[in-house]
Formats: structure tokens, sequence, C-alpha cells
């Protein structure tokens, strides 16, 4: 399933990781579709177990996977992926806020307004 090119540019992580997403874009990996183990991963792709673990942990962090406790990494639905797209987007937001010196009560009497007009 998976084309791992040692002598890349790109490292294995990222192309674990691009291939997964571009599986899931395309429609290959579905929602709740069942990914392999880190383990076994690894040892079909004779790579350290570690690298898949980096590769699961960026795809979760950006909403492509989800991980069941005792169960194993499941494909996220098109809605979690965008929700957490989003919330990804708008931290950038406030971060970039707080470094132009905004303080926490501007950034919310900020909100308060956009929360405000939206109600209108």
């Amino acid at each position: 399933m998976f084309l791992i090119n040692l002598q890349g540019k790109d490292s294995i992580y990222e192309q674990i990781r691009s291939q997964i997403e571009k599986f899931i874009k395309t429609g290959i990996l579905k929602p709740d579709d069942k990914l392999p183990s880190v383990r076994s991963l690894a040892a079909e792709l004779g790579i350290n177990p570690n690298t898949v673990m980096k590769a699961y942990q960026e795809l979760e962090r950006n909403g492509y996977i989800y991980t069941l406790n005792k169960k194993g990494v499941f494909v996220a639905g098109l809605r979690d992926m965008k929700k957490q797209k989003d919330q990804a987007d708008a931290l950038k937001i406030l971060q970039t806020l707080k470094e132009e010196g905004f303080t926490k009560t501007e950034v919310v009497s900020l909100l308060e307004k956009v929360y405000e007009e939206a109600t209108c």
C-alpha cells in the first residue's frame, strides 16, 4: 500500500503522512477505516516504529485520523477534518494577535463583538 523511497528528498515520516493524506482525499481510505498499527506498518516497511508514530501524530493533529485506545487508528470523517483545520487556522490567527500585542481582554472583546453581530 505504501511506497517509501529511502533515497528521496522527503523524510520517511513525511512520505507516510502525505500518502495517507492522499489516500483519504482520493477516497481510497474512507472515514472510520482502520489503519495498520504503528508496529505492523513499521515492520512491513522495515523502519523504526517512532517514524510511523511521528507520521500518525501529525495526521491526528491535523484531523485526518483519530486513535481509540486499545482499538487502533482510524480515518476521521470529512467534517472532523474540516473542523480540525478550521481550529488550527483560528489558533494561528489568535497567536498572531498575541504576537502583535493584543491582550487577552482585547481578543475576547473582539470575539464578543463578532458573536453579537452574528445574532443580529
